[in-house]
Order: structure tokens, then sequence, then C-alpha cells
């Protein structure tokens, strides 16, 4: 397995040959009001991914174009369950829906603990935590004998033994570091706790998850102040905090030690974890 970072929260995922892609974001425009444009590269994965995964439905985490050029023919978009409720309740969610809707995304909703099998790549919802209340989920990504977790822009929960009990240890984890602090006019009055864990707290989610290797990620790509302020310098914060810290640039490739797998390439499944 191979793991390459392609900005903000964005993964490609290569086993076999085949790859998945998990968040990829190019389009930053519906975000311009909120969280400014990209001061950072934002990667195009390969065409021809075989599974797309999002961990929500925030338009700087799907972005329906980028998911649609990525996917294979027979490629299919997992994700979570719809935000349930009308107007502002679902706001922060209603961009992305109609986008996959009409683009006719192929995507099946995954429920926390459900796991998918397509080709050599065994994929697992797990529990996270949106800051806004928005259904959210992490993902474990099995496949070539190696096992890694990533997430979106999850808060601390509690969630992170019960996943290192049934699907750890990993790897290698990818966790948001950029702690910020948020004031959209959808979610007034705003909080002025985190609505993503910052440095020190995924440095403690990564030692739950007795991760190998811990990849900062949602970090410095968009920042808007005083709208989306992030903490000061999120990934030099993270290699202080955690001894398993690994910093990747947009673009750059996490090697982990292969094993050939034997799923078999047509296969497609779904079973409970």
């Amino acid at each position: 397995m191979r793991v390459r970072r392609l900005g903000w929260a964005g993964l490609e995922i290569e086993v076999d040959g085949e790859t998945a892609v998990l968040d990829p974001l190019q389009d930053t425009a519906p975000l311009r009001s909120f969280i400014g444009d990209a001061r950072e590269p934002l990667l195009a994965p390969r065409p021809g991914a075989r599974v797309a995964l999002v961990t929500h439905l925030h338009s700087d985490h799907t972005d329906p174009a980028a998911i649609a050029a990525a996917l294979g023919p027979e490629g299919v978009l997992l994700r979570p369950e719809p935000a349930q409720g009308e107007g502002l309740e679902v706001i922060g969610t209603k961009r992305a829906e109609d986008g996959l809707a009409e683009l006719g995304v192929p995507a099946r909703v995954v429920a926390p603990w459900e796991t998918v099998t397509d080709g050599p790549f065994a994929l697992t919802a797990v529990p996270a935590v949106d800051g806004f209340g928005d259904p959210q989920i992490g993902w474990v990504i099995g496949g070539g004998g190696r096992r890694i977790v990533a997430y979106g822009d999850t808060i601390f929960h509690g969630s992170w033994w019960l996943t290192t009990m049934r699907h750890g240890p990993f790897d290698a984890a990818f966790l948001p570091v950029n702690g910020a602090v948020v004031d959209l006019p959808h979610r007034q009055p705003p909080s002025p706790l985190t609505a993503s864990m910052n440095p020190e707290q995924a440095a403690v989610a990564a030692d739950l998850l007795e991760a190998e290797i811990a990849v900062p990620v949602h970090y410095d790509t968009l920042y808007k102040p005083p709208i989306y302020i992030q903490v000061d310098d999120p990934g030099g914060a993270f290699e202080r905090a955690s001894e398993r810290a690994r910093v990747l640039a947009p673009g750059e490739w996490l090697e982990l030690a292969y094993e050939p797998t034997v799923a078999s390439p047509s296969s497609r499944n779904t079973s409970s974890a």
C-alpha cells in the first residue's frame, strides 16, 4: 500500500495497481466566503479510481466534480448518511448533495462499523463527530496486508478505543490538526471551541489508535480570519506533540511495506464489522 496526500484532507490510496480516493478537493469556489481560497496545492487524483470515499458532505470534503472525474467506469462513492432536517439545518451539506445528484455519481451509504470489500480494499466506516452536527465518519482502509485510518475534520471523541479494538493497530493514521474556530452564518451563535481537532488532541488520538505513523491533514490550505481561524503552525505543533508524526507535503507519498493481497479484483460485498 502507498498513500499520496492530495492537499487539505484528500488522499489517494494505491494497492495492487488499484486506487481509492478520499475527500478529494479541487473546486474551492463554494468555500471562498467562509474559508477562503486555497493557499497550498490541491492535487487531482488520477482518473480510474475503483472507489471514492468521503468523510462528510461539507463542500471542502465532498467535491462532486472531483469525485466524478476520479472514479472509473465501474467506480462507486461510499458515503455517510444524509443530514436530516430542512433549511438551515441541512444547508451545510446541500450543495454537495445536489452536485452528486446532478452528476449522477453512483453512491452508497455506509453506516458506522459497516465494511465494504471492493477489489483489494477492505473499507470500514468508523465513528467520527462533526463540529457542526452533520453526519460524519472516518475510514479504515485495508489492503496489501496494511491498514490505515483516515478522518476528515472530526473533533475529539470517545470512539478511538473501540476503533482500535476492532480494527487496529494501524500502520498509519491521517488526522486533522488545524483546531479551527469558526463563525458561520448557519451556526449561530458561534462556538469559541474548536470544530476540528487541534495538534495536541490529534496526538492523543494517534496514541489511542496505536498508529505507527501519524500524518497531519486538514491544515494551512484554507484559512480566512475572522470567519475561519486555525491554530498557529498546525503541522509543526503536531510534530512537537507526537513522536509518531510524519508530515507529508501535498503530492508526497507514504510508502508502506508491501504484502500481496489475495482479494479478487472483481469482488464487491458488504459485511458487518
